[in-house]
């Protein structure tokens, strides 16, 4: 019985050795493609197709954004080629002029597990001919008359999370990328005035959609080209109740809502999260203002008329780039059953843009700055020369291209921060030290100056 016992054990322990020497199961492989771009491109060796965000020339990196993930790739300012929109070619310097966001097409070569960019690729608009071209005041003209006047059929082609956040008043969803299988919501008339819209002019989506209804045999199709962010320059758009419930507040995503009706109304309940905006007053409302232009702003009446459309526009007016219109208001989110609250609304928007992955709070970050725990980690990933002129004395000197020469240096039981002088290149670093496999890492998305003493001055847009 003590033979078994101990042949047992020693099988056990055996089994429990080998397991724990055994390699750690392969992560899973980014993407090299967006899967929005999947609709017209495929995936191509030594090329990544994804969302410029940013470019660091000290560092001679470029941060793509291909869904959730993030790529770096390194660059040499002279040797890159980078042919922009209008089909002209350049160095380096064009990459300046890349707007974020914007879908790009990087050519790489890899060495060492370092992809180094030999060509950028800035998508150009979208060619469609004149004659199915529609501007803004072809569309105002026929929104402000309404579908059953106007005689036509306006459709988003943008995927469903998109047209949540607010859509051209009338339009219809329509993706693209599921046209196939919805081809029931296209009307019966072939002779039918239809226009398809998506992100701009870069966006494939809507001419994409124009082809395929011409391919089921409708003959009046137009494509407004320009989109959804050259109608909101303009114009407000419409956001219904559930968009708002489901897409916003359910997710917590970060938005100003403003209640523009009289306090008698409002004292019967409003929607959680608004602010009291009565529109009698909006004029010197919206000059008081303390918010980005770009933040999203929902505009809520008791029933969408002509209130909430009144301060929506003179929102746009005054340069809000992101204003919709609740869609029949209040009564709407009523009819819905949605929650309501009770008491006194927010006597002022403010708006807070959710923190990028990995972003540390300020507070926290300058709590550590100034009095650094044994198990946290600042890094200035900064050139040398920058670091000799100025850097806080908690932190060390690693620029992120010496991370891979230095990794003995960057201990991963501790809480690793990156920060540089904009925040661009630290949040690279971040991402440079989680391909590494370092878990616990954060980095300060703000602008610092340093001083020589060690001191800094921190603005955080």
């Amino acid at each position: 019985m003590i033979k078994k016992t101990v042949l047992f054990t020693t099988l056990v322990s055996t089994a429990f050795a080998v397991a724990a020497f055994a390699a750690d199961p392969a992560p899973a492989a980014k993407p090299s493609i967006a899967k929005i771009c999947t609709n017209c491109h495929k995936a191509e060796a030594g090329a990544l197709r994804g969302y410029f965000d940013n470019v660091a020339f000290k560092s001679k990196t470029i941060s793509l954004k291909i869904d959730e993930s993030t790529e770096l790739v390194k660059f040499d300012e002279d040797e890159i080629k980078v042919v922009n929109g209008e089909g002209k070619t350049g160095d380096g310097e064009f990459l300046r002029k890349i707007k974020k966001a914007h879908e790009i097409k990087i050519e790489f070569i890899e060495k060492d597990g370092v992809k180094s960019a030999v060509k950028v690729v800035e998508k150009p608009p979208v060619k469609v001919s004149k004659e199915m071209l529609m501007t803004t005041a072809d569309v105002e003209k026929l929104v402000a008359m309404g579908p059953e006047k106007g005689k036509y059929f306006l459709f988003d082609s943008r995927p469903l999370p998109r047209f949540q956040e607010g859509f051209i008043p009338t339009a219809v969803n329509l993706p693209f990328p599921a046209f196939d299988k919805m081809v029931d919501k296209l009307p019966k008339d072939k002779n039918a005035l239809i226009i398809f819209y998506c992100a701009g002019p870069a966006c494939n989506m809507s001419p994409g959609s124009a082809a395929k209804a011409q391919k089921l045999g409708y003959t009046n199709l137009k494509v407004y080209v320009d989109g959804m962010p050259a109608w909101l320059e303009k114009n407000y758009g419409l956001l219904s109740t559930q968009f708002l419930k489901e897409a916003w507040i359910d997710k917590d995503i970060p938005h100003v809502l403003l209640d523009v009706r009289a306090e008698k109304e409002t004292a019967k309940g409003f929607i959680k999260g608004a602010v009291a905006f009565p529109a009698k007053d909006s004029e010197k409302l919206i000059k008081a203002l303390e918010i980005k232009k770009n933040a999203p702003v929902m505009v809520y009446d008791q029933s969408g008329g002509q209130d909430a459309k009144s301060v929506a526009s003179a929102l746009v007016a005054a340069g809000f780039k992101r204003v919709v219109v609740l869609n029949a208001g209040f009564d709407a989110w009523q009819a819905q059953k949605y929650d309501v609250i009770y008491g006194d609304l927010a006597p002022k928007a403010t708006y807070t843009p959710k923190p990028r992955p990995g972003e540390i709070n300020i507070a926290e970050f300058e709590k550590y700055a100034a009095n650094l725990p044994a198990n946290v980690m600042i890094i200035d990933v900064r050139n040398p020369d920058e670091g000799n002129s100025g850097m806080l004395k908690t932190a060390k000197l690693i620029p992120e291209e010496e991370f891979k020469g230095r990794l003995s240096e960057i201990p991963k039981d501790k809480l690793i921060i990156t920060l540089c002088s904009t925040g661009v290149r630290a949040e690279m670093a971040y991402h440079a030290l989680k391909a590494l496999g370092y878990t616990n890492v954060k980095f300060v998305n703000a602008k610092i100056d340093f001083a020589k003493d060690g001191s800094y001055k921190m603005t955080k847009e």
